[in-house]
C-alpha cells in the first residue's frame, strides 16, 4: 500500500534531513521533489499544487528556519497537511433513529460494490448491528448470486427477488428489515462500464424511493486520475456521503486516497485492503498519512492484533513463555492468529521505520506457509516433544509438506534457540540477558 510513492516520499526527505539550516531555496528545491512524487502517484494537478503551496506557506516561516531540527519540523509540517488533504479527522457513518438504517452502495461495474456491501455488513455485524443484505442488480444475475453466497458465509440474511425491478427491491428489502428486525439494510446497486444516464436515473429512483440515511460511493483505487473524475461526476448527481475506497493493498501510487476527498469534498469512510471479507478498515486520515509517510501505523497495528489475541490466551502464553513450555502446537496456534491479521507485508508496513529497508528485504509470505505446511505434517506428539524427531521422522515431515529435510532442520535449530532463551528468562536472569544483547543503534 503506497509503497512507490512511500519510497519517492523518503528520497526527498533524505535531502531535508541531510541540511544543517534551511533556507528559501533549499526548500522549494525539495517541495519540488515531493510535488513530482505526488503526480507520479497520479495525484489531481489542481490538489499537489494547492498541497505545496499550502506545505510552503508554513515551511517557510521563521519558526522553521530558525529550528534545531528543521528538516524533521518541515517532515511533520507535510504530515499535518497530507492529514489535512486526507480529511481531518475520522467520519463515522449515519444512524437511523428509526431503524432500520439505510446505506446505499453505488459506483461502476467492477469496482468492488457486492463484495464490499458484504464485507459493510460483516463489519457492522462484529459491532453489534443485524444487518440485511438486499441485492438490488436486477441486471447482472451472477452479482445476486455472489451476495446470496456471501451472506450464507458470515450468516447475514439476504433479501432477493429476481422478478422485481431495482426499486421494488430496495423498496420491500427495507420492510423485510422491520419484519426481521434487521436494524441495517445494505443495498447492492446495479454498476455499468462507465457513467451512464439510464444507470444514474435508475441509482437516483432508488434513492428518491427509500430515502437512504447514507449513501456510499464505491471506488477501485487502482484506478488512480479516473477514480476521481468518477466520483466527481456521481457526486454531482447523487450527493453521496462518503467514499470507500476499494483494492488499496494493491494500489502502490495513493493518487485516489490523495485527491478524492479534496476534489468532491466528502470523506472517506472505509478503505478495503485485501480479498477476505474481514479485509475493511475504517478510514483515519492521520493514520493513513503516517503510513504514507514511513512513520507506520502502531494504534491500526495494536486494533488488529486485539481483534486477533484475547487477553486469556496471552496470559496463558506468557506463563508457557516463563516455564519454557511453549511447543509446536502453540507455534501453529500462533502463526494461524498472525496471519488472520492480513497479508504480513500489509502488518509489517504498519511498523515505523519499515519503508527504509532494503528492496529486496520483502516479507517471505511463502516461508509462513512452509513452517505451517511443516508443523502440520508432525503428530500431535512430535509437536510437543520435538526431542523425538529422528532422521526418518524428519524425512516423513519433509515429504508431506513438499519441503527439503534441511528446512525441516532449520526450523527445528530456530525452534530450540528459542527454547534456549526462555528457559534463561524463566531461571530469572532477564535482567542479565537484556545486558548481554548488543542491539544495533
Amino acid at each position: 500500500m503506497f509503497e512507490n510513492l512511500t519510497q519517492k516520499l523518503d528520497a526527498a526527505f533524505k535531502k531535508l534531513r541531510g541540511q544543517g539550516k534551511l533556507t528559501p531555496q533549499n526548500i522549494e528545491e525539495s517541495l519540488r521533489e515531493v510535488r513530482r512524487a505526488l503526480l507520479d502517484a497520479d495525484v489531481n494537478y489542481k490538489v499537489a499544487k494547492q498541497f505545496i503551496e499550502d506545505v510552503q506557506k508554513r515551511a517557510i516561516g521563521r519558526e522553521v528556519l530558525s529550528s534545531l531540527v528543521p528538516g524533521q519540523l518541515i517532515i511533520k509540517i507535510i504530515h499535518d497537511e497530507m492529514v489535512k488533504l486526507l480529511g481531518e479527522s475520522r467520519t463515522d457513518m449515519a444512524e437511523a433513529q428509526n431503524p432500520p438504517t439505510v446505506i446505499l452502495i453505488a459506483g461502476l461495474q467492477g469496482s468492488g460494490k457486492t463484495t464490499l456491501s458484504a464485507k459493510l455488513a460483516n463489519y457492522l455485524k462484529a459491532k453489534g448491528r443485524m444487518p440485511l443484505l438486499a441485492a438490488a442488480d436486477i441486471y447482472r444475475p451472477a452479482a445476486i448470486d455472489q451476495l446470496e453466497i456471501l451472506g450464507k458465509q458470515l450468516e447475514i440474511p439476504v433479501y432477493t427477488d429476481r422478478t422485481a425491478s431495482a426499486v421494488k427491491i430496495a423498496e420491500d428489502a427495507v420492510v423485510a428489515a422491520r419484519k426481521m428486525i434487521r436494524d441495517t439494510v445494505i443495498i447492492d446497486t446495479a454498476g455499468r462500464m462507465h457513467v451512464d444516464e439510464e444507470m444514474m436515473r435508475e441509482v437516483e429512483s432508488i434513492r428518491a424511493a427509500v430515502k437512504p440515511h447514507e449513501i456510499l460511493f464505491v471506488v477501485d483505487a487502482m484506478t488512480g486520475q479516473d477514480a476521481v473524475n468518477t466520483a466527481k461526476a456521481f457526486h454531482e448527481r447523487l450527493n453521496f456521503d462518503g467514499v470507500v475506497l476499494t483494492k488499496l493493498d494493491g494500489d502502490s501510487r495513493g493518487g485516489a486516497a490523495l485527491s478524492i476527498r479534496s476534489v468532491v469534498q466528502k470523506p472517506i469512510k472505509f478503505i478495503g485492503v485485501g480479498e477476505k471479507l474481514d479485509a475493511l478498515e475504517p478510514f483515519y486520515p492521520d493514520r493513513i498519512a503516517s503510513r504514507i509517510l514511513g512513520m507506520g501505523d502502531i494504534v491500526t497495528l495494536v486494533e488488529k492484533a486485539q481483534q486477533q489475541f484475547s487477553e486469556e490466551k496471552a496470559v496463558e502464553l506468557e506463563e508457557k513463555f516463563r516455564k519454557a513450555q511453549f511447543t509446536f502446537e502453540d507455534f501453529l496456534d500462533q502463526l494461524r492468529e498472525l496471519k488472520k491479521m492480513g497479508p504480513l507485508s500489509q502488518v509489517m508496513g504498519m511498523i515505523p521505520g519499515m519503508n527504509r529497508l532494503p528492496a529486496n528485504a520483502a516479507v517471505d509470505e511463502k516461508g509462513l506457509d512452509r513452517i505451517e505446511a511443516i508443523i502440520q505434517s508432525m503428530t500431535k506428539e512430535e509437536r510437543l516433544r520435538p526431542s523425538i524427531l529422528n532422521g526418518s521422522r524428519r524425512r516423513r515431515i519433509a515429504s508431506g509438506s513438499g519441503t527439503a529435510v534441511q528446512d525441516v532442520n532449520r526450523l527445528l535449530k530456530q525452534f530450540e534457540d528459542m527454547q534456549r532463551m526462555m528457559k534463561r528468562f524463566g531461571k530469572g536472569n532477564m535482567r542479565r540477558t537484556l545486558r548481554s544483547m548488543q542491539f544495533p543503534a
